[in-house]
């Protein structure tokens, strides 16, 4: 067993995953990749984000893998923060 924190690149990977895998049941692959993308531009902190781009592609499943990449071309450098603050 990992003794990982919750917010490691791993865990990262398996939450992205997990969140991919709800949105799977979506008949349409667009608003799969929209809702992965908006659930974690809402919840996920900047930091949770910074860290699962730093690690790149490996280990994601194609629906957040996508999803992780348009998010990440909406935000920027200079976007806003997600409602509700930041504490990472």
């Amino acid at each position: 067993m990992s003794n990982a924190p919750h917010d490691s690149a791993e865990q990262l990977v398996r939450m992205a995953n997990d969140i991919g895998n709800f949105f799977r049941a979506e008949p349409d692959r667009e608003d799969a990749i929209a809702g992965i993308a908006k659930h974690i531009g809402n919840f996920w902190t900047k930091s949770m984000r910074r860290k699962i781009a730093a690690h790149g592609d490996a280990g994601l499943d194609e629906l957040p893998r996508e999803a992780l990449r348009r998010l990440a071309s909406q935000s920027g450098p200079t976007a806003s923060p997600a409602p509700g603050g930041d504490a990472g």
